[in-house]
């Protein structure tokens, strides 16, 4: 019987692979991450129903927390940012956070807005990443999307995204990722000064 068993979940995990990784001729494979809120497996990429859009529907929530309106709460673990609003509500939307390593926690400002940011990648990104160009002008093809909150005097932003599929997920080095659609969402309610709040 646990022979059985143990062919089994081999077979299946066979059918999920090819299911989820199954070549396209025009786009690159879907994938699969599990969320940690709905607790169920997920699957988006550039050739799923959902590409576009992020995996993970915004919405207006309870919060009882200790912080005040306007102020931005990044939960990496839980990989959701919420924006505190009046009455004991907030915005909660999917991000992506940064990968095993690249993670971080700590209390800043947003020290600047930008639309359509360009990307100047920092030193110790290019020196792991060596074909990364020096600087990126803004555009839909550029990583930070169509728009960035930067984060006191990091190398750390909220930006939008070319790749709503990972929102999430931890894939980044550090910085938090939302769709365009969120992000654009987002920059519109926040000013120059909001507190932000990163914690693991």
């Amino acid at each position: 019987m646990r022979k059985f068993g143990l062919l089994a979940t081999a077979v299946a995990v066979a059918l999920v692979s090819a299911v989820s990784f199954a070549p396209n001729a025009s786009a690159q494979p879907t994938a699969r991450f599990f969320d940690p809120v709905s607790k169920q497996w997920l699957s988006f990429g550039p050739g799923s129903r959902l590409h576009g859009k992020s995996p993970v529907q915004r919405e207006v929530v309870d919060y009882a927390g200790p912080y005040g309106p306007n102020t931005i709460i990044v939960d990496t673990g839980e990989r959701r940012l919420y924006y505190v609003m009046e009455d004991g509500k907030a915005l909660k939307y999917g991000v992506g956070v940064g990968r095993e390593g690249f993670q971080w926690a700590g209390t800043h400002r947003v020290t600047r807005k930008a639309e359509w940011p360009g990307w100047t990648p920092p030193p110790a990104m290019r020196k792991r990443q060596p074909g990364l160009p020096a600087h990126m002008e803004g555009g839909p093809n550029n990583p930070l999307g169509a728009r960035a909150l930067y984060i006191g005097n990091t190398y750390y932003r909220i930006h939008g995204s070319n790749e709503p599929w990972t929102i999430g997920t931890a894939v980044s080095s550090g910085c938090i990722r939302m769709t365009n659609d969120d992000v654009t969402d987002l920059y519109e309610r926040v000013n120059v000064g909001t507190k932000v709040v990163v914690r693991r």
